[in-house]
């Protein structure tokens, strides 16, 4: 069934598993399809929320099960699936983390490829591009798929969803550390993204979409070139274009939707649903020419778009804004130095009546405090011993239990640290 635009909406968490005694990542997602399905099938049904592998097989993901209209109720929802997911790895002395990145994953040596059903997708995958760096096995991310009925839609979509994604890293960054260390990006996820399928370029172009808003020119400037370039290496066919497509917006022509992949994954499912409904809003505006008119965000090139991305991967919120053009296509008249962060308080102040009191609340907590890589890098300080990391991250790991935000104002880790994700528990392996 197809649905027309803003209608409904589809959502995809991607969240780790770690061990309980020292918070390395855990290759045991099979184990839980196993146990809920009596086979290593990667996929469950589970009312509303579905779960399903990924290509490491230390990452689970949730999804909505089917479009949603609403979003009342539906972080609940993701919630106790994660409560329910923990409870089953308990058994492997594990639990779900949240953040885009491990903070210390060797994933050369780390990494273990999903190796069920499907496992000859992953295999090519990883024949064609070695999928043990930090960029395959070391990324989660939020996928946000909103729909369109026809080319007409698409286009308007399309144009909204282009403008809007250079900025998104400004509030979305939830990945500053790898290797132990600061990576010197408020989204290194991003980052590697960027990077790491650059032997076939035409896979990701340049994150941002190219200017194309009617179907063929999609199929032709876009699907061809994948194919054709994909062609020596796939001599079998089982790459599918659609999901070979690694841009940051997609076009899911099958599912009547562009797919959002620019979003890191934050600490539960209450940040990312309030930080969703606020982009939403947002993107609906300029659907309907809120901010200025069709024929104008058509006329943005991924050229012009792709350093204001770069500039959000690199510092986030504190990005300096020096392109007045796109400043202004959001009715923002700097008066000077603007940051991301400035940009992105102006917009909620626009559309926060728009807004649930949980994506208020939600975005207050961001505006104020900083993107959860800002957070974590202030919880972080000068101190990147093994034993701290595991202290700020656990933490994450509290707040994904408990479906609560991360915030540095005023607490202190000992307090918070209780046995509700078995953390007290020792590693057997």
């Amino acid at each position: 069934m197809k649905f027309h635009l803003f209608e409904v909406f589809g959502i995809e968490l991607e969240y780790m598993i770690v061990r309980q005694k020292d918070m390395t990542v855990a290759p045991v997602a099979d184990q839980v399809f196993l146990t809920v399905n009596n086979s290593y099938t990667g996929e469950k049904e589970n009312g509303m929320i579905s779960w399903s592998n990924e290509l490491a097989a230390h990452v689970i993901e949730l999804k909505t099960t089917d479009p949603v209209s609403q979003m009342e109720g539906l972080s609940e929802q993701f919630h106790l699936n994660i409560l329910e997911i923990n409870q089953l790895l308990q058994s492997q002395y594990c639990f779900l983390l949240s953040s885009a990145c491990h903070p210390f994953m060797d994933p050369f040596s780390e990494t273990k490829i999903w190796s069920h059903d499907n496992h000859d997708i992953y295999e090519l995958y990883n024949r064609i591009f070695d999928c043990r760096g930090h960029g395959w096995s070391n990324v989660q991310s939020t996928h946000l798929n909103l729909p369109f009925f026809g080319e007409e839609e698409f286009a308007r979509l399309h144009a909204a969803i282009r403008l809007l994604m250079p900025a998104l890293p400004g509030i979305c960054a939830s990945s500053p550390v790898i290797d132990g260390k600061n990576s010197g990006y408020r989204d290194v996820r991003m980052h590697f993204y960027q990077s790491n399928q650059h032997d076939i370029p035409e896979i990701t172009g340049k994150v941002i979409p190219e200017q194309i808003f009617d179907f063929e020119n999609y199929h032709r400037r876009i699907f061809d070139p994948i194919r054709t370039s994909l062609r020596p290496f796939d001599k079998d066919h089982i790459l599918d274009d659609l999901f070979v497509n690694s841009r940051g917006a997609i076009a899911r022509f099958d599912r009547g939707a562009i797919e959002i992949r620019i979003m890191d994954v934050q600490e539960c499912p209450r940040a990312d649903l309030g930080i969703i409904e606020f982009v939403i809003t947002v993107l609906k505006a300029l659907v309907d020419e809120e901010f200025v008119d069709f024929e104008k965000q058509i006329k943005w090139h991924e050229n012009q778009l792709a350093p204001i991305l770069q500039k959000a991967i690199e510092r986030g919120e504190d990005a300096v804004m020096t392109d007045l053009n796109y400043l202004s296509d959001f009715g923002i008249d700097p008066q000077g130095v603007i940051r991301m962060g400035e940009f992105w308080t102006r917009l909620f102040e626009k559309f926060y009546s728009r807004l649930s009191p949980n994506a208020v609340e939600v975005m207050g907590l961001i505006l104020r405090e900083g993107t959860l890589s800002s957070r974590i890098l202030k919880a972080i300080g000068e101190d990147y011993s093994r034993s701290h990391l595991e202290r700020v991250y656990r933490h994450l790991g509290i707040c994904l239990s408990e479906n609560n935000m991360f915030s540095t104002a005023g607490y202190g880790f000992d307090a918070e640290i209780r046995g509700n994700i078995g953390i007290d528990k020792k590693d057997t392996d």
